[in-house]
C-alpha cells in the first residue's frame, strides 16, 4: 500500500473545507491515452486506491501501462474505542488522498479503448466516489 516515507508532522488537521470547488491541478490526461476522472469530492484511502489498481491491472493482464495520479499523503487519526474525551489526538489509522471533482485518478496507455474502459470501470467500483471514463482524443 502507498504511504509517505517521511512527514514533517505525524498528525494533521482534517481540513475538509479544502475539498471545495473543482480540481485546478491534475485535471487533464497527461501521461496516457485514457483516464478515470473523479466526479465528486471525497477522501480516497490507500487501501481503496490499491484495490482499484489491482482490479484494473488484473483485467488488462499486464498489457499496457498504468499511472496513479494521486497519492495518499494525509494521515487520518482515530481514537480507540471507549476512550474518554481529552487526552490528545488519536493514533494514525491510515493515509488518504483528498480528491476534488475533475481530478484524474488513473491513466492508461498501450491497450485497446474497450479494454481500458472495462478495466477503469472495474477500478471505479472499488472507489467511494462516482467516476467517469475519459479519452485524450475527446478532450
Amino acid at each position: 500500500m502507498l504511504e509517505p516515507k517521511k512527514l514533517k508532522y505525524r498528525k494533521q488537521h482534517r481540513n475538509r473545507g479544502s475539498l471545495k470547488g473543482v480540481a485546478l491541478r491534475c485535471n487533464k490526461v497527461a501521461y496516457g491515452q485514457f483516464g478515470l476522472k473523479a466526479m465528486e469530492k471525497k477522501e480516497i484511502t490507500a487501501r481503496q486506491l490499491e484495490a482499484a489498481r489491482k482490479a484494473a491491472v488484473r483485467y488488462i493482464k499486464r498489457g499496457g501501462k498504468m499511472w496513479i495520479r494521486i497519492f495518499p499523503h494525509k494521515p487520518i487519526t482515530k481514537k480507540s474505542a471507549e476512550v474518554p474525551m481529552g487526552s490528545g489526538k488519536g493514533a494514525v489509522e491510515y493515509y488518504a488522498a483528498p480528491v476534488k471533482p475533475g481530478t484524474i485518478i488513473f491513466e492508461m496507455d498501450g491497450i485497446e479503448p474497450e479494454t481500458a474502459k472495462e478495466a477503469l470501470r472495474l477500478a471505479s467500483h472499488k472507489l467511494p466516489l462516482q467516476c467517469k471514463f475519459i479519452d485524450k482524443k475527446t478532450l
